[in-house]
């Protein structure tokens, strides 16, 4: 399970090598973080949290803004994006999409990125790394984008180039940014997302709920079984 592209050169394994892969094992998971990283960055809840355990009630700083009839931009509709729009909608949110290849059966307004980013008050990421769409947050997207904008990746961390998302953040362009994968896992100290402000990081924790466990481990027993069977 690697975070990097180019996992496994499909081509040059055929005829040579099997592949067996574990897809779509956590989509609820991952979407359901999203919207858990959202809130959280959104409304405060970790600050809130440790403030009220020194008995401090203040409210000052903890000002968030309501998700109801706000934009977000969804990038990537596959099985987690499709899920997390579903998710907005239901917190009363307007959804615009953007997808290479865009279904016409998800339900979804699609737009190209820059119409995206020009109209979205919340950015979530849910789409595969690679070389195309290597920082794809970078300072020139984030240029496009309108002031106040909160980015959530539950991806990959190689979608967003980490720097500008600082200096975005310092600057105040970006109001706010909540990831569970960073460029390199584990973190290292030099992350720039560790020292930005109105920044939270978990440790790649999306997937990893117990009914998403056991489906994993339960395909890969499966996986082995079907290559020691000879099958597909």
């Amino acid at each position: 399970r690697c975070a990097g592209f180019n996992n496994v050169d499909i081509r040059a394994a055929s005829g040579k090598l099997p592949v067996y892969r574990v897809p779509a094992y956590s989509p609820y998971a991952v979407a359901e973080h999203a919207m858990a990283l959202l809130l959280t960055i959104n409304r405060k809840i970790h600050k809130a949290y440790n403030r009220t355990r020194e008995f401090n009630f203040s409210l000052a700083g903890l000002t968030g803004f309501d998700l109801h009839g706000k934009t977000v931009g969804v990038i990537g509709t596959g099985k987690i994006g499709r899920i997390f729009a579903d998710i907005c909608k239901g917190f009363g949110m307007n959804v615009l999409a953007y997808d290479k290849f865009p279904n016409p059966d998800a339900g979804l307004h699609y737009v190209d990125l820059p119409e995206l980013f020009a109209k979205a008050d919340v950015i979530s990421l849910h789409c595969p790394l690679t070389e195309e769409t290597h920082h794809m947050i970078d300072d020139a997207a984030v240029e496009q984008m309108k002031k106040g904008v909160v980015i959530v990746n539950t991806s990959r961390g190689g979608l967003v180039d980490e720097a500008a998302v600082k200096a975005a953040l310092e600057s105040g362009h970006l109001r706010a940014a909540a990831v569970d994968v960073v460029s390199e896992e584990p973190i290292t100290a030099d992350n720039p997302l560790l020292t930005a402000p109105n920044c939270i990081i978990t440790p790649h924790m999306a997937w990893a709920p117990r009914e998403s466990r056991q489906r994993l481990l339960d395909c890969v027993i499966e996986n082995i079984r079907c290559f020691l069977e000879g099958k597909p």
